[in-house]
């Protein structure tokens, strides 16, 4: 299977205040968005049945900072990147930065 690498810059956001129980995400929406939408469908069809939640397996690289994950479909925003805070911190990005995301998509 080759490998999808898609483009995108959002802001990152905080979902569920502050505290250890604070959740991070790059919403993936627009083109790239719709990117991802056509190769979970694609996906789909190829293995004949979708991952939990239609979830995703990616690598996503912010800066020099790579990480395994997966995005998972929500219906009003496009897609949900989590981003650790490994990973935060390792980039200095915080809520609100406009940070630019490159998912490989596996």
């Amino acid at each position: 299977m080759s490998e999808d690498i898609i483009q995108h810059t959002g802001p990152l956001w905080k979902w569920r205040g502050d505290g250890p129980a604070a959740w991070y995400f790059i919403t993936i929406d627009g083109a790239a968005g719709d990117e991802l939408s056509a190769l979970g469908a694609m996906r789909k069809l190829e293995l004949g049945k979708q991952r939990g939640f239609g979830l995703l397996k990616v690598r996503p690289a912010i800066g020099a900072s790579e990480w395994s994950t997966s995005v998972f479909p929500d219906k009003t925003r496009g897609w949900l990147l989590p981003v650790k805070a490994a990973i935060r911190k390792a980039e200095g990005v915080g809520e609100g930065d406009k940070v630019t995301v490159a998912l490989s998509v596996l």
